[in-house]
């Protein structure tokens, strides 16, 4: 064990530096793609044995939007973008998007967002977030498809749809609806 470890819960490999120092190419990415949704994230937060902040190295390839047009209605959420070039939408507003650029999203419906890639080489971004620990809570919205998440007791590693006490996606006197269901560019190859 690496000096100031505890044994309880921090997991790391024999290479790593420190517990709580990740690089991005000590983690296997993680990848999603549904239509013309499609990333390729790093968890970093985790990784580094972080609980209160939530960070994770997120590539998107050309076309490609990370996410649908969504809000969260517990914590914020921020994105910093490191190279390439995008779209965002936020709000009502639709607007381009570079290396150097930081994006805040407050918690609700006024700071609705999604990114997509309009470049033609990988846009890399960092995505920041408040609290992701056992006993986080968030109900996240999607105006398009009028629907909304409703999650309990998000894992921090295994995130939002993976590892929560309770979730479930529903729309107004519907049965649960799938995460993509409705979503204009789950459709688009």
């Amino acid at each position: 064990m690496y000096r100031g470890e505890t044994g309880k819960g921090d997991v790391m490999s024999s290479t790593r530096r420190h517990p709580r120092v990740v690089n991005i190419d000590e983690i296997s990415p993680d990848e999603q793609g549904h239509g013309s949704f499609g990333f390729r994230r790093r968890r970093l937060g985790p990784e580094a044995g972080g609980r209160a902040i939530g960070c994770t190295h997120f590539e998107l390839a050309p076309g490609q939007t990370a996410f649908p047009y969504h809000f969260h209605s517990a914590f914020e959420e921020a994105i910093y973008v490191l190279e390439g070039t995008g779209s965002a939408r936020v709000g009502k507003d639709q607007l381009e998007v570079r290396a150097g650029d930081y994006l805040a999203f407050p918690a609700g419906p006024e700071c609705a967002h999604a990114v997509t890639n309009t470049g033609t080489s990988p846009l890399r971004y960092l995505c920041v977030s408040g609290a992701a620990t056992p006993t986080t809570m968030d109900i996240v919205g999607y105006p398009d498809s009028k629907k909304f998440a409703f999650a309990s007791g998000v894992d921090p590693v295994k995130g939002f749809r993976a590892g929560s006490w309770v979730a479930k996606i529903v729309r107004e006197d519907s049965p649960p609806v799938g995460y993509y269901d409705d979503e204009p560019l789950a459709q688009r190859k």
